[in-house]
């Protein structure tokens, strides 16, 4: 661990005892997290990089930074939330992404959510989340992984990536990360607040006030092959809603790209 620094417990205080640790460099924060995870590490641990040499992105895909962007990742024992279904954490993630960055970006440039857990200015991808789930001996666990371009987006061959510099003012790392947990503890409490015992439907909500407008027309690309149709919203357990020529579909997986 190059150059680690622990750090004051985020704040406001919240119910998940955050210990955030700054590292200069790290292969990937999330790989960290899951190392710590089978040392017995509890929840709260948060751990952010200033250099991340092999992060992962969806799809199998890496995640790269040229230094100055968020690349931060959290470890989290859901605990009385096991019952919560997988499927809610993006949404959960997503929404304390979107609130940590929202204030760094002028109005009215369009910062929005994509189904399932991109980012997106000006329909340009800025940052994105993967979730990793598995059990131990101390129960089911989630890595919750962060990446963001804040100062500079990486130039990818045919990919158009945006960064929050372009548009606003880039925060420190550190700032996001920090604001990141407090959206975590705060959309958590929502979930197990409702008295349905989960609150999806207030998270559902809120999710769609951030995300691209209904009717905005997506392909959706699977390994069964590509769908077109216009955002129809999301259903009761957080699939994507699309209507499509021949009706009202459906969908639980797929690669999201806006066609409007």
């Amino acid at each position: 661990m190059n150059g680690a620094t622990p750090v004051a417990p985020v704040p406001p205080p919240g119910p998940t005892p955050w210990r955030l640790e700054i590292h200069d460099e790290l292969d990937s924060t999330s790989d960290t997290c899951l190392a710590r995870a089978g040392q017995g590490e509890r929840s709260g641990l948060a751990v952010m990089a200033r250099r991340q040499t092999r992060g992962r992105g969806s799809r199998g895909r890496d995640w790269q930074d040229p230094g100055g962007n968020l690349a931060f990742s959290v470890l989290l024992r859901p605990g009385g939330k096991g019952e919560w279904p997988v499927g809610l954490w993006p949404f959960i993630a997503g929404l304390a992404f979107h609130g940590a960055i929202a204030p760094w970006i002028p109005h009215p440039i369009s910062l929005r959510l994509k189904w399932p857990n991109d980012l997106l200015l000006e329909g340009r991808k800025a940052a994105g989340i993967l979730i990793e789930a598995g059990t131990d001996s101390s129960g089911r666990l989630l890595v919750i992984g962060f990446g963001a371009n804040l100062r500079a987006a990486p130039a990818i061959t045919g990919r158009d990536l945006a960064c929050v510099a372009e548009y606003g003012t880039a925060p420190e790392p550190e700032i996001v990360a920090r604001a990141i947990c407090a959206g975590l503890d705060h959309w958590m409490a929502v979930c197990g607040g409702q008295g349905d015992g989960l609150g999806f439907e207030a998270v559902r909500q809120a999710w769609l006030a951030h995300a691209h407008p209904m009717g905005t027309r997506l392909v959706v690309r699977a390994e069964s092959g590509q769908v077109e149709g216009s955002f129809a919203g999301l259903d009761a357990q957080g699939m994507l809603l699309l209507r499509c020529a021949d009706g009202l579909k459906r969908i639980s997986t797929g690669e999201i790209l806006l066609l409007d």
